[in-house]
């Protein structure tokens, strides 16, 4: 568990940061959204109008927090944690992360600038560029791209004009590239994303997200189950996580002090 904690909660900070828990939420029932385009558009005015739809179907927030049970997988060494999650919009994203008996194991803080890591078992610390998160995720993924998954929303730089839409079985599967990124969503008849794929294969690397179980969360819909699964070259990490727990724009505070009794490591 010690030798894990540095790695998983930095693979967690690139992948987000990030089920078989039942969530105390009223699940949400996955209706088709009321907005239509007509057979007399034609298909790039269809297509225009079918993103912006899916873009109005974004869940807007000022703040975010969240509590999730997670597991981690990295290359099958399996650990059980919890994951109390803050988001300030475009700011920075705070997680705190316990395992046995509530006892927190690490905290983190994301901003679009840097990456910071206390693992409190070991009594160090990290410090990263946000250009760190390249090391798992392709040179498109952002800040943004991080809040994004987190909430279950699109990344936004998916929803262009040269987003190509597919119907497939009641979904649209939106497809494109942002430069060496390849990027497929698959959007339900709700207008919400229930997958997310990102391939970059000259440098071996993808990611899945997939959203389960929405829930009404202060008066918006979201995923209440997120599975992330990257694969960088020789690593593997899988990371459930199940929102027990989730409201927006509430007060929050970001605590992050680093003891002086801890050391910095690379």
């Amino acid at each position: 568990m010690r030798k894990n904690i540095s790695s998983s909660i930095l693979l967690l900070s690139s992948l987000i940061i990030l089920a078989s828990c039942h969530t105390k939420k009223k699940l949400v029932a996955r209706t088709a959204d009321s907005t239509a385009v007509t057979h007399t558009d034609n298909a790039a005015s269809m297509a225009k109008k079918k993103i912006a739809a899916i873009r109005a179907k974004q869940v807007n927030f000022n703040t975010f927090s969240g509590k999730a049970k997670t597991k981690l997988n990295i290359n099958g060494n399996s650990n059980d944690v919890t994951l109390n999650i803050r988001i300030q919009k475009d700011q920075k994203i705070w997680v705190s992360i316990t395992a046995i008996a509530g006892i927190e194991v690490a905290r983190a803080m994301i901003t679009p600038d840097s990456i910071l890591v206390m693992n409190r078992l070991q009594s160090v610390y990290i410090k990263k560029p946000f250009s760190y998160i390249y090391t798992y995720a392709s040179k498109q993924v952002n800040y943004k791209t991080v809040e994004s998954l987190l909430v279950g929303n699109a990344i936004p730089e998916t929803l262009n004009d040269n987003t190509t839409l597919e119907p497939s079985n009641g979904n649209i599967i939106l497809k494109g590239a942002l430069e060496d990124l390849i990027y497929q969503l698959t959007v339900g008849p709700d207008l919400k994303v229930s997958n997310t794929s990102l391939n970059n294969q000259e440098a071996t690397q993808s990611l899945q997200i997939n959203y389960g179980n929405f829930i009404q969360a202060t008066n918006r819909v979201i995923p209440s189950q997120i599975s992330f699964t990257s694969k960088v070259k020789d690593k593997n990490i899988q990371a459930d996580l199940n929102y027990s727990k989730a409201d927006f724009d509430l007060p929050l505070e970001f605590p992050f002090s680093v003891p002086k009794r801890f050391s910095l490591v690379d």
